[in-house]
């Protein structure tokens, strides 16, 4: 193992590549998403609605539900 300057330098070569590589692989995995929102566009679908969906999904249940109720309290006070 050679070091520079109290660096291991093969230690740090290998993270960087590590990182590279998943760097490659989700530049590609965006890439994927970007067709099936594409796709999902050309069969009819909102994407801007499926992008809330899916924000929507990944919380759980009493987020969503504090964040419903803000909303709707917001909406009553705005009076939208």
């Amino acid at each position: 193992m050679s070091e520079v300057g109290g660096i291991a330098t093969d230690r740090l070569k290998s993270l960087i590549e590590r990182v590279e590589r998943l760097e490659e692989e989700k530049k590609a995995l965006s890439s994927d998403i970007r067709d099936i929102f594409a796709e999902a566009k050309s069969a009819g679908f909102d994407v801007k609605i499926m992008r809330m969906i899916l924000k929507l999904r990944k919380m759980d249940a009493a987020d969503r539900d504090e964040q419903e109720f803000l909303l709707d309290t917001y909406r009553k006070a705005l009076e939208i």
